[in-house]
């Protein structure tokens, strides 16, 4: 018997009501029909096929671009009490087969797989013997040359209409031009298609972009009177680094979060923000998909994003609650050259994709014509530095590759501890009696590896760790230690990126290609940084109807809380000279002293100032206070 879907949606989710379309889009994927669903970000996309692919018998299929966001939804179901199975980068082909019979005959309710691994020959034909009730096509804008994160592994997602030809198909996407809608459509062959629009407004978000000469105080200052959780966007590893010291010792409870850390350290940080021990996220777009948290006020980004799909998604991430929120920019004069710099002067062309894929071959020794489908850990910095590669430009590069599957890219941070004792029986002992605080980790690490004696081992330090008590640092020292008195060998390496191989090596043949897609993808890429410049650079448009008439939505009104509508509204207000004066009768005050006395955008007050001075009114004195003149 088919289950009501409002009842799995309490069973599983514990909500009592679906959000805008979500009921429509759902009753008609369990009906049987083709469905397109335009959903803003936090729109509740991934409930749209996970529902349909509970309520009825057979397993739903789902192609996604990103592993970590697979990862995150195999996880989700999976605490759900949900069998789902993820065919990622990695897996022997005996697992592979494992996995595709549990697909076949063990009551699985979901496959998570990716474009790139939709293609093989053995994934195709185990797909038609499954009983499929459900194909979900998750980030659809992928499908499209004019997407933001256009992958053409994902033209051949049709495929799966003639694998499974009685299942509907669903695509999902956030981002989203008219354009970009038409591809999808043609390309996934969805002619009789339900096309469902939710509007992509989002209300309850104040958009806003400051211009300032000083973003650490505009930071300071900006999170000491909001509330709630925030998070703040960077461009790089670095930035998220020191701007979340700079938070903390400004009194505000902060952490980093980037790529590049450890997968534990990544849950410590995110459990800590989500329990709201820590108030501030500082993050690379590294952070957010698939984090579920509704009731973040605030999202900042420090440095201008390199598409306006990026930064409203990111945006988006605030006010899933539907109670206010805010988005705030800064930025300085001089941003915008940098994010050209940053994004366009770094757009690699063909010459560099067929030296880097050459590179990177033999960086792991991979012969001419090899086909390995093997999973190497490349330390990037390392990497770069080697071959003397522009490190913007080598990224670049890397999604490039990934993008058009001849290598599976994954930020993903991974450690190597190898260890072997390398002291006598008597001399371990000896030791031991000497070192008589660390004799229970060294006798840990003993028990725990029967070989190491003899042979290098690879050592687990987690593990050690929650056997011992003692952290991870700790342990790292004592062996480092061990390695100065000649007890132990111990060699400690790490990545922070993943690379898989997925085609023979044919050196230039590999990439003459997609040649052209490179050259076509720069376009886009030069397209949407002139976008989000015009974004920030506008000073009449209300901040949402800007970005709802990007993704081809008519809009009625302005939203009157955007940084531009407040200025409108103020126009009429703007006079508040007589106000200032009064308040400077008492003492000289900056005009940062004075931005707390005046319920007007700061911009309306240094005008005011800026009149007053022209009016010799005021006068500034050494301490840069304003001062009435006598």
């Amino acid at each position: 018997m088919q289950k009501q879907p409002k009842s799995i949606l309490k069973e599983f989710w514990g909500h009592d009501a679906f959000r805008g379309s979500q009921k429509k889009i759902i009753d008609s994927v369990i009906t049987g029909n083709d469905v397109l669903a335009l959903l803003p970000t936090g729109g509740g996309k991934s409930i749209c096929y996970q529902i349909p692919g509970l309520a009825k018998e057979g397993i739903c299929i789902v192609v996604s671009p990103l592993v970590a966001l697979i990862q995150d939804q195999v996880n989700q179901l999976k605490s759900k009490g949900i069998k789902a199975i993820a065919l990622i980068g990695g897996i022997s082909h005996e697992e592979l087969i494992n996995l595709l019979d549990n697909c076949c005959f063990g009551n699985y309710k979901f496959l998570y797989l990716s474009p790139e691994r939709l293609q093989q020959t053995m994934v195709q034909e185990r797909i038609r013997e499954m009983n499929v009730n459900t194909i979900a096509i998750d980030e659809a804008h992928c499908i499209s040359q004019w997407g933001n994160d256009f992958r053409p592994a994902y033209l051949d997602c049709a495929i799966l209409k003639e694998l499974a030809p009685k299942a509907p198909m669903i695509a999902l996407t956030a981002t989203a031009t008219p354009k970009v809608v038409q591809d999808i459509l043609e390309n996934l062959k969805l002619e009789q298609v339900q096309l469902f629009k939710d509007s992509f407004s989002r209300s309850n978000i104040s958009f806003k972009v400051k211009q300032t000469e000083d973003k650490l105080y505009q930071l300071k200052k900006y999170f000491s009177t909001s509330k709630g959780s925030g998070i703040v966007y960077v461009r790089s590893r670095k930035m998220s680094v020191s701007l979340s010291e700079f938070l903390n010792k400004n009194g505000f409870t902060a952490s980093f979060y980037h790529g590049g850390i450890a997968k534990i350290e990544k849950e410590e940080k995110l459990n800590l923000w989500l329990k709201e021990d820590i108030k501030i996220i500082v993050a690379t777009n590294a952070f957010g998909m698939g984090v579920d948290k509704s009731n973040v006020r605030s999202v900042l980004h420090y440095q201008i994003p390199d598409s306006l799909e990026s930064y409203f998604q990111e945006a988006g991430r605030a006010g899933r609650d539907g109670q206010r929120a805010t988005a705030l920019m800064l930025i300085t004069k001089e941003d915008e050259d940098l994010a050209k710099q940053q994004f366009l002067s770094s757009l690699p062309n063909v010459g560099f994709v067929k030296r880097l894929y050459l590179e990177l071959n033999n960086y792991f020794q991979i012969s001419y014509g090899e086909s390995t489908m093997e999973t190497f850990g490349l330390e990037f910095n390392l990497f770069c530095k080697r071959y003397s590669f522009n490190p913007s430009m080598t990224y670049n590069g890397l999604r490039i590759l990934d993008q058009n599957s001849v290598i599976a890219l994954s930020d993903r941070y991974n450690e190597k501890n190898m260890l072997r004792f390398i002291a006598s029986k008597e001399g371990i002992f000896d030791y031991l009696n000497h070192n008589r605080k660390v004799a229970p980790l060294i006798q840990t690490i003993l028990r725990t590896y029967g070989g190491i004696t003899e042979y290098e081992t690879k050592i687990n330090i987690h593990l050690i760790s929650q056997k011992t008590g003692k952290t991870e640092k700790y342990i790292k020292i004592i062996l480092h230690q061990m390695h100065i008195d000649g007890i132990v060998a111990y060699k400690s390496s790490s990545n922070d990126l993943e690379i898989t191989f997925l085609v023979p090596r044919e050196d230039e043949r590999t990439i003459n290609i997609f040649a052209k897609k490179i050259t076509d993808f720069n376009i886009v890429k030069e397209k949407n940084m002139r976008t989000m410049l015009d974004y920030v650079n506008n000073s009449s448009l209300c901040r949402s109807t800007f970005i709802l008439r990007y993704f081809g939505e008519k809009t009625k009104e302005d939203c009157g809380s955007c940084d531009i509508c407040l200025e409108n509204k103020g126009a009429a207000q703007t006079d508040i000279k007589e106000e200032i004066i009064n308040c400077l009768k008492t003492e000289p005050k900056t005009s940062r002293e004075l931005v707390p006395y005046f319920a007007v955008e700061e911009k309306v007050l240094l005008e005011n100032l800026r009149q007053l001075l022209e009016d010799e009114v005021l006068l500034l004195n050494h301490n840069n206070e304003y001062v009435i003149k006598q």
